[in-house]
């Protein structure tokens, strides 16, 4: 089962995890940087070789130089590569790696099922805190139908806060707190409350437009090395949720349509 990484396939290859593209484990190293926010038509080869890079790379380049050289610590967006062995290894379970700043780095093909294709997505559009204020399904509307939705938009807003604190100086944290601060009158609500401490989600529903209601375990497992998360939804084996999971794992993404 392949693994989604940036929207990109990583297979086995004589038993080893290969990625078509280059990646680095260094802590908000450049290249990640430059990738991130490059731009979309730019081809994977020309970001690959950085042989005649765009203006806009060099510009996101020299920020993060600049950054790194005043010691200013970013968040982190690659994903060990155990951690994407064991969502291989998760066929019954949809799981997707979020970042402190909720980007979706990697993801199974139940998550996909589940929730939606990542893969065509641009990356600024894989953060969930975005498309949970911003998203295409509509102002005060659930994201992928869950039950849940406004308890998730509050420990979003508690958890950037808590990021916002860990990384003052990553652009890529202030600015999505500040244009979610601006275009969402919820969020900016929710931000001046200043909450602490929300209650934990344990289980949640999602409505799925192909398969109908699938009420899952919620796990989030920390991964304090790079701060970051695994989350994990999965049912009770004999489940009717159970059932409809393994449905979308024989309908895949061609079947989540949440929207009109």
């Amino acid at each position: 089962m392949p693994i989604r990484v940036f929207g990109k396939s990583v297979e086995r290859a004589g038993g080893e995890l290969s990625m078509t593209t280059a990646t680095t484990s260094e802590p908000g190293s450049a290249l990640q940087f430059a990738r991130h926010g490059a731009q979309p038509g730019t081809s994977r080869r020309k970001r690959r070789s950085g042989s005649h890079p765009t203006g806009q790379v060099n510009e996101v380049l020299t920020q993060v130089s600049m950054l790194v050289g005043r010691g200013a610590r970013l968040h982190r967006r690659d994903v060990r590569p155990s951690i994407l062995g064991l969502l291989e290894r998760l066929p019954q379970t949809a799981g997707f790696v979020m970042s402190a700043a909720f980007e979706v780095l990697a993801w199974n093909d139940l998550a996909a099922a589940l929730m939606e294709d990542f893969a065509p997505l641009d990356p600024k559009h894989r953060n969930l805190a975005r498309r949970a204020f911003l998203g295409p399904q509509g102002a005060g509307a659930a994201l992928y139908g869950v039950s849940d939705a406004a308890e998730f938009r509050l420990s979003v807003v508690m958890q950037l806060r808590a990021t916002l604190a860990r990384y003052p100086a990553d652009p890529a944290v202030s600015g999505l707190v500040d244009e979610l601060r601006d275009a969402s009158p919820d969020f900016a609500r929710l931000w001046e409350r200043h909450d602490v401490q929300a209650a934990p989600m344990l289980t949640k529903t999602f409505r799925h437009p192909a398969v109908g209601e699938i009420t899952v375990n919620c796990d989030v497992l920390t991964l304090t090395d790079r701060d970051q998360c695994l989350v994990l939804y999965s049912a009770p084996p004999g489940s009717p949720s159970a059932e409809a999971l393994a449905l979308l794992n024989v309908l895949g993404t061609e079947a989540t349509h949440y929207l009109p």
